[in-house]
């Protein structure tokens, strides 16, 4: 897998895996992904499985199919045999709220972006939705133009009345059933409830619902990291306590024979406990490998995300951080203990029991991709959504990975220790004990290295650019941005070690850079980052922003950063960031990140880019200027959206906008770096941020860098200026510079659509070397941590290897020259005639001009990244760039061989056509 782990799904006794096949719809083949919820009926012998994902399925036509692109209910009997599928129905959208009625008789399903609610009663030959679904009504959803989500869902015991979570509106709508009307709405925030309490968090983001009494319910309202009880009248609903948690609450459970509530904690890793006949927290035990098994310090990320209560009152926890449910026995004083580990799919995020306990079922939200040599041409990534995503081809990653449903018998006590013991393979336990030859040769780094600089690059893959490189598991028929637009790429690749086995562990741009500083991502970003890359409502909650608000910005701030955004007082109060993991130590809310652990450890920090709340649009309110230069004028650009990283960071540096060539960010840097340099003072750890492989804004873009071949090879440019610049410099002896894309979800790659790049440069790093060690993310930020002696971020560095295997200590000497592609000619980038390198064809049709590119990209949006017409945008760029007609077939061959061969046949051998 892309994080490190393996997945073994079969792996307890009698365990059965199937597909979550659509049945129904054009295509009745489809597989869905994204499994969310799991419920099982009153009297236990059927079972609803609902997607919460991206689903989004294109025809031959490449438009996306509306009747097979909806949300899924997968309606199942079960008994202590297994499952039967009796039916599947669909919803247009949904966000993990679906509740039985207490007789059986039907069931309610929260509407996500649509702000309703949906009915299902049984008839004659299965369920059917009645009438047309309850409008909630809401006009909007409280953030920086944000709309409503309905998300958790729950029925009063007598089956008249449903309680409603309003994600995004911070509030609970009171629902007739019956009569398919709302009845009330409490807003769930302190200030809303009693004004002389304006600006106190709470209540906010409720997502999941528990009726635990004809007149009481808990909601899990996780940004507050509060559980919060209400009072039910027959036609209001009264907030009467509110129980903070160390962690983000999410799932709701209730085990009426003992009277406790359990909810799952989010970045956290623990189990809450609630006595309900007295409202009291009675424990909040963090639960991981069985105790006996911990042998390293493990941390967090084991993303305990949903719970189903055993006859016994033992509990199952799905963990999705390492793919295993957990069985769990709790005690009287608040304690639990993990009792055994069962494998399943890969991020298991529902679970249910057969009603006698024997049976269990385990459904999971994704699957490893594969190869996507049909996947997305270099376009933006989705950042308000990808409806059409790669088109008829359907490789786009979220509709590579699917979602599956797992079961198996309850394992007996034996069974169990066996299975435990393979879930702790799998993550890699035991390897991580036994890495003492990789840490010795780190030691060996971390004594000379004393300065680190991490670049972060934007969706690219491994064959996109490195494809045809002479060495390698490459594709040169997929290298449409290689050699003759990305030279120092090549030279990097080649003068240092080529790393073709590397992936992205994040998806696209919001888990991507969330697993890029902080080597896991919290489970309510997983929930999240799928359903708004689909166009179906909520925010890009990553980057430190949530519903696209900087909330470590005070009030003021914020405003004056953003002034269209409301001044309410109690629009998302307070400093938290609901989808930012926590440090491990101390519970530290949100600092889980690379940049936190080095400040932490007393190390200086220098951000480029990183966490950056400016508004580049120039038609928007608060619109920073567009400048070259502004150390020159002064003029601030950055503004910081990161508490810790503010004073670190530069105010002249340019973050994410694609109208500026990476060229002026690079002399930014370069001003600031020559006076470190000079003073001895170069920081410990450098952030920094070159994002033009993005790619967009050809018509308002400046000094000609206005097209896509323009625009790759500035980044290609301006990354080896930063690699020469340090090469030359005092502190060229002890700096490690390591590069990354973000994710890999706008490019073809014949063997994994994660498949990536990653370039490191420097002392001891070796030359001229072919490094096909299996490599991600993870491993990644595991080595920086290795070379400036920091403890890792959470459980999945900390199982990592360090990439030993890419240093040599005994290369002290190194040395690198930036070369400019020939199309760089075209700008007008004072760039010195003897910096271009020699002339290569293009792989394509040659060079295109901006007004081709502007007319090729009529009507797509590039105010700021991930917001377009994805399909449209990578089909124009295959025909501006490819090579021949677009591959479709998944081979995922092992191309190392022969390459000199495989690159002449590749040449083009068919006129262009124009």
């Amino acid at each position: 897998m892309p994080t490190g782990q393996r997945l073994t799904p079969l792996a307890a006794p009698g365990a059965r895996f199937d597909s979550l096949v659509a049945h129904i719809g054009p295509n009745p083949r489809f597989v869905t992904d994204g499994a969310a919820a799991a419920a099982t009926s009153p009297d236990g012998r059927e079972m609803l499985v609902m997607t919460s994902g991206f689903n989004r399925y294109a025809g031959a036509d490449g438009k996306i199919v509306p009747a097979q692109s909806g949300q899924y209910i997968f309606c199942y009997a079960i008994d202590a045999r297994g499952s039967r599928w009796l039916q599947t129905l669909t919803v247009p959208n949904s966000y993990g709220g679906i509740a039985w009625l207490p007789d059986g008789s039907g069931f309610v399903v929260g509407g996500g972006l649509d702000d309703n609610v949906h009915l299902f009663r049984r008839g004659k030959t299965g369920f059917v939705e009645t009438a047309k679904p309850i409008a909630l009504d809401h006009a909007a959803g409280n953030g920086a133009e944000v709309k409503p989500q309905a998300a958790g869902i729950a029925v009063s015991p007598d089956g008249i009345r449903a309680l409603v979570a309003n994600y995004y509106n911070d509030s609970v709508s009171l629902i007739d059933v019956t009569r398919g009307v709302v009845i009330a709405e409490q807003d769930l925030r302190p200030g809303k409830i009693d004004p002389a309490m304006a600006g106190t968090p709470g209540g906010e983001n409720p997502f999941a619902i528990l009726w635990t009494d004809p007149t009481h319910a808990w909601i899990s309202a996780p940004r507050d990291r509060q559980l919060v009880e209400v009072e039910i009248a027959a036609s209001s609903v009264r907030v009467v306590a509110r129980v903070a948690t160390i962690g983000e609450s999410t799932a709701l459970v209730a085990d009426p024979a003992t009277r406790r509530l359990y909810a799952t904690e989010d970045n956290a890793d623990r189990l809450a406990m609630i006595d309900l006949a007295t409202g009291r927290l009675v424990g909040e035990p963090r639960l991981g490998l069985p105790e006996a098994m911990v042998t390293i310090p493990l941390a967090k990320g084991f993303n305990l995300n949903a719970i189903a209560i055993l006859p016994d009152h033992r509990l199952l926890v799905t963990m999705g951080g390492i793919n295993a449910v957990a069985l769990v026995s709790t005690e009287a004083d608040g304690d639990a203990t993990v009792q055994g580990l069962v494998p399943t799919g890969w991020y298991p995020s529902a679970v249910a029991v057969s009603r006698d306990g024997k049976r269990v079922f385990v459904a999971n939200r994704k699957s490893p991709p594969g190869p996507n040599p049909h996947g997305c041409a270099p376009a933006l990534a989705i950042y308000r959504g990808q409806p059409d995503a790669c088109g008829a081809a359907n490789q786009y990653i979220y509709q590579l990975e699917k979602a599956g449903l797992l079961q198996f018998p309850m394992p007996s006590a034996h069974a169990l220790v066996a299975t435990t013991l393979q879930v702790a393979d799998n993550i890699g336990l035991d390897a991580a004990k036994g890495r003492t030859t990789a840490e010795a040769r780190m030691a060996a780094v971390r004594a000379r290295i004393k300065h680190v600089v991490f670049i972060i690059k934007e969706n690219r893959t491994y064959d996109q650019v490195l494809g045809d490189l002479p060495v390698g598991n490459g594709d040169p028929h997929l290298a449409i941005l290689g050699q003759a637009l990305s030279p120092n790429h090549h030279a990097l690749a080649s003068q240092f070690v080529t790393l073709d086995n590397f992936y992205d562990s994040g998806e696209q741009s919001s888990t991507g850079w969330t697993w890029s500083t902080a080597a896991r991502v919290p489970d309510l970003l997983e929930k999240t980052a799928p359903v708004n890359y689909a166009r179906r409502g909520l925010a890009y909650e990553s980057e430190e922003a949530d519903r696209f608000v900087y909330t470590q910005q005070t009030m003021a701030e914020r405003h004056a950063t953003n002034p269209k955004l409301s001044t309410d007082p109690d629009l998302m109060p307070g400093p938290a960031l609901l989808t930012a993991p926590d440090g491990d130590k101390d519970d530290e809310q949100n600092h889980g990140y690379l940049w936190d652990a080095a400040i932490r450890a007393g190390l200086s920090v220098r951000n480029y880019g990183f966490s950056d709340a400016s508004i580049y649009d120039a038609d928007a309110p608060g619109a920073v200027p567009l400048v070259r230069e502004p150390a020159n004028t002064r003029t601030r650009i950055h503004t910081p959206g990161d508490r810790l990283l503010a004073p670190r960071s530069d105010p002249y540096f340019r973050g994410f906008d694609q109208k500026m060539p990476d060229y002026w960010r690079t002399l930014e840097w370069q001003r600031e770096f020559a006076a470190a340099d000079a003073k001895g003072s170069v920081p410990a750890l450098t952030l920094l941020r070159l994002s033009h492989d993005h790619f967009g804004d050809f018509k308002d873009a400046i000094d000609g860098v206005n097209t896509v071949e323009t625009e790759m090879a500035d980044n290609d440019y301006s990354l080896g200026l930063v690699i020469e610049t340090i090469a030359h410099s005092k502190a060229g002896g002890s700096t490690l510079v390591f590069v990354v894309e973000d994710d890999a979800q706008n490019g073809a790659d014949h063997v994994d659509a994660r498949r990536s790049i990653a370039l490191v440069a420097g002392p001891m790093v070796k030359q001229h070397a072919l490094v096909s060690t299996r490599y991600t993310t993870v491993n990644v930020l595991r080595t920086i941590e290795a070379v400036l002696g920091l403890a890792p971020l959470g459980l999945n560095d900390s199982l990592a290897s360090p990439m030993a295997d890419i240093f040599d200590p005994a290369l002290t000497d190194w040395t690198f020259t930036a070369r400019a592609a020939d199309v760089l000619r075209t700008t007008q980038l004072p760039i010195p005639t003897d910096r271009f390198a020699p002339r290569v064809a293009l792989a394509g049709c040659g060079l295109r001009d901006a007004a081709y590119w502007t007319a090729a990209m009529k009507g797509q949006d590039f105010r700021t990244e991930d917001h377009l017409d994805t399909n449209a945008f990578n089909a124009a760029l295959w025909r501006g760039l490819g090579n021949g007609p677009q591959p479709t077939e998944r081979t995922n061959d092992d191309l190392r061989t022969q390459r000199a061969a495989l690159l002449t046949a590749t040449q083009r051998l068919e006129a262009c056509k124009q």
